[in-house]
């Protein structure tokens, strides 16, 4: 994560937004005259969402955190797809 100014991440904008987008990295847009911005790529924000969407019950809670346990434990079922 870099934090630059204003100034500074509008002189090199093309680049600043190739490198959020190429190296997933976070930027944070420092302004002197109102509040700081963050700028990242729409995937990372679109995983972030869907992260916290997740994770905003505590039965969705539950439920994964089941399912990453018997992942570890290498329980795993196979299901046939449906077709059309």
């Amino acid at each position: 994560m870099e934090v630059l100014s204003f100034t500074e991440f509008r002189k090199n904008l093309a680049k600043n937004l190739d490198r959020v987008n190429d190296d997933a990295d976070i930027v944070i847009v420092s302004r002197s005259k109102g509040k700081n911005v963050v700028v990242m790529d729409l995937d990372e924000y679109n995983s972030i969402n869907e992260t916290m969407h997740l994770l905003s019950t505590s039965a969705n809670r539950k439920r994964l955190d089941e399912s990453i346990n018997e992942s570890k434990r290498g329980i795993h079922h196979a299901h046939k797809l449906i077709e059309d």
